[in-house]
């Protein structure tokens, strides 16, 4: 019998031509085995993550218990790891009579070759990747924001209580009154009062100050520039940057982060009302410059700005780094798989790139040339425009270049602005991206070891990160 169980497993072996995936079913499709992409580009992640999602979707057996051993080097265990939970969806409003009520069980092994092939430390990621994603995905899933998701609550006070934090809530008037011209003016018209909420980690001996800034639009009907019926749909996807913060936040400080580290959720609903902010108002923002509004549905803009400068001013941030849905043409830019970098720091653009390989939240820079780009938001009455003047020149990098302009482009700091509003979801569902990104990105600064071996060296030291972590494409065969 074992001959034979070891005839067919050579069989289904023999069988798999990966072109660039394959699959074969084994044992009257109780089991399968397949074969990631044999090579893949630099522009994409050695652990072709994106792949073994869809594998594992389309391959996986039915039942109530499942198992999926997974073959990799240990470098690739992280993103294989976020992979595997991005194929299980949880969220779901289906009346029970229409859905499956049953729990489902999912092992998930992996078996890691090559150089570095020791069995992989137990004390490895604690916080189960699945339980943080989550959080993320849940968030951008729902189905009615404005009742389970108001700005006021946004998940935050509970990742603080069971992180033993105490959030730091600015709402409504309060904005007003403390300068907060860019939340306040998008969110003033809702039903739920906008608001800034801050979660912080401030661990002894920490030697800097790192400031992540979510977009937290709970919907986005465009304001007064409102959307038509077929772009509002799935607008409640526009608090994804602050969720995936909110997940890497909760899962960075469970594992253990040796520097200061501040999650700063700008929460509004960009509704329509008779308070809405009105095309032609002018909004003095917390950096104490003035925009003029000729366009409310680049809304994110305004209150990320808030929110950066706050990191700044009030937090003494060392490295801020903004995270939004932020605009359409980032699809159009870097695609549907890659989000778009833009920073100040040639340094931190090369890191975002590697840390996104290495977690399967790929990244590709934005050009970042304020000097001649940021014209396009020249205005007669105020110190600028919040939307460009020519659509048709490199809209993205205008949009991240608005952000940081409230900081100033002579900042001092490391400033990273993160564009997911493409990847943010595959279809109808939420990916979840970002929180591995992030998790990658700063790992340095982690206490887990493996978190460590997949950020960039050095990127959670300011200006550490050195040489060009792009490698050329790699040539590898694994199996799930």
């Amino acid at each position: 019998a074992g001959l034979t169980v070891f005839s067919v497993w050579q069989a289904a072996l023999t069988a798999l031509n990966p072109n660039p995936t394959d699959s074969c079913p084994l044992y009257l499709s109780h089991a399968a085995v397949a074969a990631l992409p044999s090579r893949v580009s630099r522009h994409n992640s050695p652990s072709s993550a994106h792949f073994l999602s869809r594998l594992v979707r389309t391959c996986l057996p039915g039942g109530t218990s499942r198992c999926i051993l997974v073959v990799c080097e240990r470098s690739d265990v992280f993103a294989s790891a976020c992979a595997i939970a991005r194929a299980f969806p949880i969220f779901s409003r289906r009346s029970a009579s229409s859905r499956r009520t049953e729990k489902k069980e999912v092992t998930v092994e992996f078996i890691t070759v090559g150089q570095d092939n020791g069995p992989l430390d137990p004390t490895i990621l604690q916080v189960p990747l699945t339980s943080i994603l989550v959080i993320a995905r849940a968030i951008v899933d729902l189905h009615q924001p404005l009742l389970l998701l108001p700005t006021t609550g946004f998940e935050i006070k509970a990742v603080g209580t069971e992180l033993g934090i105490s959030p730091v809530i600015i709402r409504g008037e309060e904005l007003k009154q403390k300068g907060f011209g860019g939340i306040y003016g998008v969110g003033k018209a809702a039903v739920n009062p906008p608001a800034l909420a801050v979660l912080s980690h401030k661990p002894d001996g920490a030697t800097q100050t790192i400031a992540w800034v979510g977009k937290g639009i709970v919907y986005d009907t465009g304001g007064l520039s409102i959307k038509g019926k077929t772009n509002m749909p799935g607008m409640k996807r526009d608090c994804g940057g602050a969720a995936a913060i909110l997940g890497a936040f909760k899962a960075t400080v469970k594992q253990g982060f040796k520097d200061n580290l501040h999650a700063v959720f700008c929460l509004a609903e960009n509704a329509v009302g008779p308070a809405a902010t009105r095309p032609d108002d002018i909004h003095t923002l917390y950096s104490g410059k003035t925009v003029e509004i000729n366009n409310t549905d680049a809304e994110g803009r305004l209150v990320l700005s808030d929110g950066v400068v706050y990191a700044s001013k009030d937090l003494s941030a060392d490295i801020i780094l903004d995270m939004a849905t932020l605009t359409g043409a980032q699809g159009i830019s870097t695609g549907k798989y890659h989000c778009a970098v833009m920073t100040n720091s040639e340094q931190w653009e090369m890191a975002c790139v590697s840390a996104g390989r290495s977690s399967g939240d790929l990244a590709h820079p934005l050009v970042y040339c304020p000097e001649l780009h940021f014209s396009e938001f020249t205005s007669a009455v105020a110190d600028m425009k919040n939307s460009v003047a020519d659509r048709e020149n490199a809209t993205s990098s205008c949009a991240g270049l608005f952000i940081g302009s409230h900081l100033g482009f002579d900042w001092p700091g490391v400033w990273v602005h993160v564009d997911i509003a493409s990847p943010v979801h595959a279809g109808e569902r939420a990916t979840g991206f970002g929180v591995a990104l992030l998790m990658a990105l700063f790992g340095q600064a982690s206490d887990d070891p493996m978190l460590n071996q997949v950020s960039p060296l050095g990127a959670a030291r300011m200006n550490a990160a050195s040489g060009d972590p792009m490698v050329r494409d790699s040539k590898r065969r694994r199996l799930v």
